[in-house]
């Protein structure tokens, strides 16, 4: 190679390092900028504690409530929440009946005590959680200045709360449910039900989501993203729940979808995170 040709060679191979090396830089810019245009606000509301991430004008923005699952805490899913307001949404969580703040136990007391008897004590968190999301929704609506009409979504326990919310309050108009079903009684699941007090039948009675078809004649676009080989909420409670919805929606059979995931067990993937993102963005449209 002579040297003139040598030179040029250098000379081209520099500046495609340098574009290169601004492309990054800026790609890291923005998405920092993205980061430092959200805000984080903690609240209570009648005892319920509160976690928000959103951009810094939330007026007229959609709201997501997204839950975590089982035993956590609505910091367990902060990560997700910024990933929603990256998107426009504003993303809030709240700690679920006694869950987080409201714990009444050490969490590996919860845990053993549920999965103990889990019709028993499982079902009145799902029902009570579910009961009192309206004083959130009223909250937000009236704090942040959000649309009425909102999105709902979580993680396993978090999911089936939030279909049995928006039974509860028609302004839940999209759901997005991972691992989660709408079948409390659960069957094929590895887990042992145990059986229900007064309570905790009563608390079904009322809100198991699969025996209340009623409650949906508002129709929400509802969407499980399950895995395919999960024994523990076996993802066919999603199928049926759909199944039974469609003669109520049959003129928007678009708004029930059940997505699975093949080969995935119980487990939250970052494939679920997306298809929920793009699920409350296509009927929310931030």
């Amino acid at each position: 190679m002579s040297r003139c040709t040598a030179f040029y060679w250098w000379r081209n191979w520099l500046g495609t390092l340098a574009v290169l090396v601004l492309s990054f830089t800026s790609t890291s810019a923005i998405a920092q900028g993205k980061d430092q245009e959200l805000q984080t606000l903690r609240a209570s509301v009648e005892g319920i504690p509160i976690l928000v991430i959103a951009p810094k004008e939330t007026k007229a923005r959609p709201l997501v409530i997204w839950l975590t699952g089982f035993s956590g805490q609505k910091e367990s899913v902060e990560a997700h929440l910024r990933e929603f307001a990256k998107q426009g949404f504003v993303a809030l969580s709240f700690d679920p009946h006694q869950h987080g703040e409201r714990r009444i136990e050490s969490r590996e007391e919860l845990v053993k005590r549920v999965r103990g008897n889990i019709r028993r004590h499982f079902w009145p968190i799902l029902a009570r959680t579910a009961e009192e999301t309206p004083k959130v929704i009223d909250w937000a609506i009236k704090t942040l200045g959000v649309r009425p009409e909102l999105g709902m979504g979580g993680i396993s326990m978090g999911g089936d709360i939030a279909v049995a919310a928006a039974g509860v309050d028609r302004r839940i108009s999209v759901v997005s449910a991972c691992i989660a079903t709408p079948d409390w009684l659960r069957p094929g699941s590895f887990e042992p039900p145990g059986e229900p007090d007064t309570a905790a039948q009563a608390d079904y009675d009322r809100r198991n989501p699969l025996t209340h078809l009623q409650l949906y004649a508002h129709r929400p676009a509802i969407a499980f993203q399950s895995g395919a080989a999960d024994k523990q909420v076996p993802p066919d409670g999603g199928t049926r729940f759909v199944t039974a919805l469609k003669p109520l929606y049959a003129e928007v059979a678009e708004r029930l979808v059940v997505n699975l995931e093949p080969d995935v067990p119980h487990r939250f993937t970052p494939r679920m995170l997306d298809d929920s993102i793009q699920w409350f963005a296509k009927h929310l449209k931030p």
